[in-house]
């Protein structure tokens, strides 16, 4: 898990809730990225995922780009800021279209959910030590992968909104 030398920015850091620990001291946040079948249906094919470092908080499991919330940014800010740091997904391809908050009062976890804009092509990689990759992946592999266990319970909510954005 981070250690002294991860706490880089402002935000970052652990708040204890109950008798959990979650990474970011102003909240985090994350983007669930979607692209979508071109033809008239319209469903959501594939997500972007980050498959963690096996050295971070739930090492080796597969979950989105994301993570701690600066002091003065809002939570959709934050997650394009991680997004570009952790997977090189410019903010400029990706429309929000909506957001899921994980609230435990003392700290939230805000998902922002966004579709690659229309004419652009976005490959996503990993672009920091936080990431063992960064891929699209097919929805139907979801079920495959080791999910981060937060993300796994979300993951319904999150194509829900990103089918109907």
């Amino acid at each position: 898990m981070p250690g002294p030398a991860h706490h880089r920015h402002p935000g970052d850091g652990w708040v204890t809730c109950g008798d959990h620990r979650h990474w970011g001291l102003h909240g985090a946040a994350g983007l669930f990225l979607v692209r979508h079948d071109v033809s008239a249906s319209g469903e959501v094919t594939d997500v972007v995922l980050q498959h963690r470092a096996t050295w971070s908080h739930e090492g080796g499991t597969w979950g989105i780009p994301g993570g701690a919330v600066h002091p003065t940014e809002s939570p959709e800010a934050g997650a394009l800021r991680e997004a570009a740091e952790e997977a090189g997904i410019d903010p400029a391809g990706v429309l929000v279209v909506g957001e899921h908050v994980l609230d435990h009062g003392v700290w939230t976890y805000t998902t922002v959910v966004g579709h690659v804009a229309d004419g652009v092509e976005l490959v996503p990689a990993a672009t920091d030590h936080e990431s063992i990759e960064v891929a699209w992946v097919p929805v139907p592999a979801l079920a495959e992968l080791p999910l981060h266990p937060a993300f796994a319970e979300a993951v319904p909510r999150l194509l829900a909104i990103a089918s109907r954005g």
